[in-house]
């Protein structure tokens, strides 16, 4: 399966990340292409390519020289439909009302090319993976809240948000996250555990840091964030750490901004803040 990890803190932090170390986490070994997305106010600086994360002079430089940013997020793919190319190398990003969004699928979609539901409008997949064609589905949906440069509320898009993950999960495994450079949504579903192979939650976990643990570095499995972060969440397929991480419930929407969750939503039960 592939791996997804999501950063979003108060301040701009550096995050460092081993992708080495997050493929290692994987039942199959995740080598077909790997990409990371750093949001820069509006906007979104993309690294991506289409091959194995292990001796690549790109990842070196991001372990490196990585941008400091409030909002990052990655994937490491295994191939399970499309063929190994850049086009179908995962965050996948398009501009909507002068915004960058971003989105990053783990799981498998089988049908939803053809679903009759979740058919293609105004936006238009460049490769021909599943997880990009739910993105321009999801884009096509939300597009209608970004009418003029105001900024949707945030129950408007979870509404929408909340509907479209619903109806992926009758198809398969939905793990994405989607930001629109203002929040970023974190939906849990199910995924392949390494431990039993079997496919089942969590799909996603959660850790949240707070203001007074600022001054120390975080040390992970295969990531680390500087200090000076103030309020932190990260989100990954697993557990990076032996702290308190949260596991998602199946089912469950997260909508995050500056290092602070501001609701979450279970697709089976009413809103929760």
């Amino acid at each position: 399966m592939c791996e997804l990890l999501a950063m979003s803190s108060s301040r701009p932090s550096h995050l460092t990340f081993s992708l080495q170390a997050l493929t290692e986490h994987s039942v199959h070994g995740s080598r077909d292409g790997w990409g990371a997305a750093f949001y820069a106010g509006r906007d979104v600086a993309l690294f991506r390519e289409p091959g194995a994360a292990s001796g690549s002079a790109l990842v070196d430089f991001l372990q490196t020289q990585g941008p400091s940013t409030t909002l990052a997020i990655s994937h490491i793919r295994h191939a399970t439909m499309g063929e190994v190319a850049l086009a179908n190398t995962q965050p996948f990003v398009r501009e909507v009302m002068g915004r960058m969004h971003a989105f990053a699928h783990n799981g498998n979609l089988p049908g939803v090319q053809h679903h009759p539901g979740l058919t293609l409008g105004r936006y238009r997949p460049l490769g021909n993976t599943d997880s990009e064609h739910a993105f321009c589905v999801l884009l096509d949906r939300i597009h209608e809240l970004w009418t003029t440069t105001e900024v949707p509320t945030l129950d408007a898009r979870l509404s929408v948000i909340s509907a479209f993950a619903s109806e992926l999960r009758q198809l398969g495994p939905a793990n994405f996250f989607y930001a629109d450079s203002d929040v970023l949504f974190a939906h849990g579903d199910r995924r392949l555990q390494a431990e039993d192979g079997r496919t089942r939650s969590p799909g996603l976990w959660v850790l949240e840091r707070r203001c007074e643990d600022s001054d120390k570095a975080l040390h992970a499995d295969g990531i680390s964030v500087d200090p000076g972060f103030q309020d932190l969440v990260l989100i990954a397929s697993v557990a990076l750490t032996d702290g308190p991480w949260r596991a998602f419930a199946e089912g469950e929407l997260v909508a995050i901004t500056m290092g602070t969750v501001l609701k979450s939503v279970s697709l089976d039960e009413p809103p929760r803040a």
